[in-house]
């Protein structure tokens, strides 16, 4: 396992930040690490890293204690935090010779052209940091993250202030570098998650509510899934509300419902015996899967 944190907890005052935090994250696998503001989950990467000291609890990267052994530690890991620390006056290439010197890397000017290229910088390589736009400077961070080719990256919102063109590259760019690394990724784009992905972790006033896989999440509880079904003309819910197996509809207009049940088979069954005996025109009844918004959304509004 690459990352290995138990029964984490930081605290400030009387609030806790993060709450006896538990997971593990193998290498090859990409996870989404989700909350709202002030959940824990920049706190939580922060004692991955070592840049924080849990109150209590343990946290390993590569077999490695991040409090007995930070600096090799650090060797291991590549940082992206949410609060992209950068030099304005250095030049692009210039910041990254001095992290690659930092790390001690042999052939700087090979790694430097070799991440620029990766991070898709070329054209503004030649522009002071101070001098690019917000998504640029993301870049910038994320090639200082990779440049001295880490086991492990731990990514808080990496995708910030990119254009949807920019978020593409990336997303490819971080899918990449999940199939032999381990990728913590944090994000306030869900469908970015949902994307890159396979797993998610989500936390909430400091405590871990869910860890699973996405495919997992989106069957809903119970395996429950959502039948959407739309009808030519408009059709009372009430109707609808006779079926058997479906224990919640949302009307989205007059003709077009969302079923959500157990059993959608026998739901679909149900809905065309519905449709013969009243004379109803079904135009399309495809199944579904919850979304990740809609899963957050449950999760951390009732937590």
């Amino acid at each position: 396992m690459s990352i290995h944190v138990t029964q984490l907890l930081k605290q400030y005052g009387e609030q806790k930040a993060v709450n006896g935090a538990s997971f593990t994250i193998d290498k090859g696998e990409i996870v989404g690490f989700l909350g709202p503001n002030g959940a824990g989950k920049s706190t939580t990467m922060k004692i991955i890293t070592g840049y924080l000291q849990a109150d209590s609890g343990t946290a390993t990267v590569c077999g490695m204690d991040t409090t007995k052994d930070p600096i090799a530690v650090k060797k291991k890991i590549g940082y992206l935090p949410e609060a992209n620390p950068l030099y304005p006056d250095m030049y692009v290439r210039e910041y990254l010779s001095f992290v690659a010197g930092v790390h001690q890397l042999k052939d700087v000017k090979a790694a430097v052209e070799k991440v620029i290229a990766l991070t898709g910088l070329t054209i503004e390589s030649k522009k002071k940091i101070g001098q690019l736009s917000k998504g640029y400077k993301q870049r910038v961070g994320l090639a200082a993250a990779l440049i001295h080719e880490p086991e492990v990256l731990i990514l808080d919102e990496p995708t910030s202030g990119l254009d949807p063109n920019q978020i593409i590259e990336i997303r490819n760019v971080i899918k990449q570098q999940g199939q032999n690394k381990t990728v913590l990724f944090s994000s306030h784009i869900l469908q970015e998650v949902e994307a890159i992905c396979d797993r998610v972790i989500i936390i909430n006033k400091g405590n871990i509510v869910v860890d699973d896989s996405l495919a997992n999440l989106q069957k809903g509880k119970n395996d429950t899934q959502i039948l959407n079904v739309q009808f030519s003309d408009a059709v009372e819910i009430s109707m609808l509300e006779r079926l058997q197996s479906v224990f919640r509809i949302d009307e989205v207009s007059d003709t077009n419902f969302k079923l959500h049940t157990a059993n959608p088979e026998l739901v679909r069954k149900h809905l065309f015996n519905l449709a013969v005996a009243y004379n109803l025109n079904i135009v399309s009844l495809q199944t579904e899967g919850y979304s990740l918004e809609e899963v957050f959304r449950t999760l951390t509004t009732s937590a």
